[in-house]
């Protein structure tokens, strides 16, 4: 599978690493406004190949595109002191709409995987910039968040978080939703689970937990500046579900027809990945409080991406 990356800073960097760890990709094309960072990055990541899967990783332009499968869209720009996200958001907009003509251009059969943040309305965007099919323009959305609840009830519990079947749902960002009420370890409820194992997940854990997945993005910012390693590999999880036909069952962000009543709103639950990109997606059932947020945050999504003026 030959992959795009158009943004060659950490996050895109770091999914193309990935990919190569993985041997995911043939092929990886590195794209940035700046020239040097991008030939710098390729040359890097192609120095471990040797210890990986053979890829062939170089910096090129958007005409290198051609015949690419997947591009991931990891461009942006960052927010400034004392701006407001929705100008942050118009912004960004701008960016999307010189960088998607230009892949398009080069790579019509694409599906593009959006990474940018804010990620769900971001990927909301791209669509409509596109005009592309929703099941052809995917965010990244609570995938990493997700592995981040995973990994903490698998450290809570004691297994392995690939054991942990657990999703978090809507936005990527605050108003995620932990969907507690379905996880699982194995087949076995995870309280149930945790009960058996002498680790109950009581009011004050469950607490703890939720803070830790809802809070690790700015803990981290706070002490390096950006997250780039969990999304990389997040990135390199997705674009393997398509390379496979996997039909992976992943939390990805995507447009939804509606969602806890909110009509035509972009964001997170569960969707079959394959080659066609975000096929269909699992309506989860939740309860009634797990409900009510979502709802919430398919509400704070929609009125955030009916707001950018394209």
């Amino acid at each position: 599978m030959k992959v795009g990356i158009v943004g060659a800073g950490m996050v895109g960097s770091c999914a193309a690493f990935a990919m190569v760890m993985r041997g995911v990709a043939s092929e990886i094309v590195l794209i940035d406004r700046n020239e040097k960072l991008a030939v710098a990055q390729a040359h890097d990541i192609l120095h471990g190949t040797p210890f990986a899967a053979p890829t062939r990783i170089w910096a090129g332009t958007y005409a290198d595109l051609a015949d690419a499968e997947v591009v991931i869209l990891s461009a942006g720009v960052g927010q400034e002191p004392g701006e407001d996200r929705m100008h942050l958001l118009e912004r960004n907009a701008k960016v999307f709409g010189a960088i998607i003509p230009s892949v398009l251009a080069h790579a019509p059969d694409t599906i593009l995987l959006v990474t940018s943040n804010p990620v769900d309305v971001m990927t909301d965007i791209a669509r409509r910039i596109s005009g592309l099919p929703s099941d052809r323009v995917i965010g990244s959305g609570t995938l990493l968040d997700t592995a981040r609840f995973r990994s903490l009830l698998g450290e809570h519990v004691g297994v392995s978080p690939k054991s942990v079947h657990a999703y978090v749902l809507g936005e990527h960002g605050d108003s995620e939703v932990l969907w507690w009420s379905g996880a699982n370890v194995g087949n076995v409820g995870v309280q149930a689970m945790a009960a058996q194992l002498s680790r109950p997940i009581d009011a004050a854990a469950r607490a703890r937990i939720d803070e830790a997945v809802r809070r690790a993005a700015y803990r981290i910012i706070d002490g390096k500046g950006a997250t780039w390693f969990g999304i990389g590999s997040g990135l390199a999880r997705i674009v393997q579900a398509i390379a496979t036909d996997e039909k992976a069952l992943l939390s990805i962000s995507a447009r939804t027809d509606v969602c806890e009543g909110i009509p035509e709103v972009t964001l997170s639950v569960p969707r079959i990945v394959g080659a066609a990109g975000a096929g269909a997606p699992l309506v989860p059932n939740l309860d009634d409080d797990e409900k009510k947020a979502l709802q919430r945050s398919a509400e704070i999504l929609k009125e955030a991406a009916d707001g950018v003026h394209i």
